[in-house]
């Protein structure tokens, strides 16, 4: 707009802009009601009068003496390309680069292309840029979850804890369940799943069912134990891993039929592709993988432990049966 030219004619800014507005874009001058529908009618100039820059030079304009002026003689019309929304976050104009990807590995994505737009773009003074979008999600839920993980296995290891009242055997029942991790992440490379949200909330409910079966295999494991300590005869190495043969056996067949159980309902979600599958498959993945090596576990590892924590507390002398009600397991 020419504002000096303008000023000429008497006309404003406002004078000006109201014409753009009105007759090239559109102007909302009433709404029709019909019932509980409502249609709001706009005035502006036919088509034939907007349909190119010298149609839209030649859009009158009113001035306060009643002539009326082309609105090329106050202002110059050209195309120019810029973006289709003004935007502006703190106060900065923003613009934004909407990228579809074909891969769900968006923080391995923003990562190269951050790498590269670090070495061979280069930024004007005052002008910035960040990831946003789903990237922006998955950051967030990272630093939510390195919280929530390690408070997760502090409350498992406080329970263990109050349930034998033996830092020794909580540490036991935990170390070894990473290794039914190792069967979760096995299936998730096969599947091609990368960790998410998702990922790890599977990987809790894996980390929560091994402990849950090892606490049963070590009562069962005590209770073996307890009865040779409480005979008369004196307890020798071989009772111990006797004791923990035993009391492995009892807890086969209940242990098969909880991965039974675990496996029969969760395999077919691997095979869904209904709604929400896109959910309930990297939440189940870890689990179905997991509970195979969580039995190998269970079932081989837990007992292993127990008897070697059982015979080192022989060597020492401190070996001596449980409390019938449960509030100690070892001295």
């Amino acid at each position: 707009m020419d504002r000096a030219q303008a000023a000429r004619y008497g006309l404003t800014v406002a004078d000006v802009q109201g014409a753009v507005t009105s007759g090239i874009d559109k102007e909302s001058i009433a709404v029709n009601i019909q019932g509980r529908e409502r249609y709001a009618v706009n005035v502006r100039y036919n088509r034939d009068f907007r349909d190119n820059l010298d149609a839209l030079g030649r859009v009158l304009l009113s001035t306060p003496t009643g002539a009326q002026v082309p609105i090329s003689e106050v202002a110059s019309i050209t195309y120019s390309r810029g973006p289709a929304m003004i935007r502006d976050e703190d106060g900065q104009l923003t613009g934004y680069v909407y990228v579809d990807l074909n891969t769900s590995d968006y923080g391995g994505f923003v990562q190269k292309a951050d790498a590269m737009l670090r070495q061979k773009l280069h930024l004007p003074q005052g002008v910035s840029y960040r990831w946003s979008g789903e990237y922006e999600f998955e950051v967030r839920a990272k630093e939510r979850l390195e919280l929530i993980v390690p408070l997760v296995f502090f409350i498992i290891f406080l329970l263990l804890y109050l349930v034998f009242r033996s830092a020794t055997e909580a540490i036991v029942l935990i170390l070894p369940t990473f290794y039914a991790m190792t069967g979760g992440l096995i299936l998730q490379w096969l599947l091609g799943y990368e960790f998410s949200v998702a990922v790890w909330v599977g990987y809790i409910a894996l980390f929560g069912i091994a402990i849950e079966t090892g606490v049963v295999m070590v009562v069962y494991l005590h209770e073996a134990l307890d009865r040779r300590l409480n005979s008369a005869a004196p307890v020798a190495h071989e009772d111990i891993e006797a004791a923990a043969i035993e009391g492995a056996v009892l807890r086969l067949r209940p242990k098969l039929m909880t991965v039974s159980v675990v496996l029969a309902s969760l395999i077919p979600i691997l095979w869904e592709s209904g709604v929400g599958s896109d959910v309930m498959k990297p939440i189940a993945a870890p689990i179905v993988g997991g509970m195979v090596t969580s039995t190998i576990h269970v079932l081989i590892l837990v007992p292993v432990f127990f008897a070697m924590m059982k015979e080192r507390a022989l060597r020492r002398g401190t070996l001596r049966a449980s409390e019938e009600n449960g509030d100690e397991k070892i001295a």
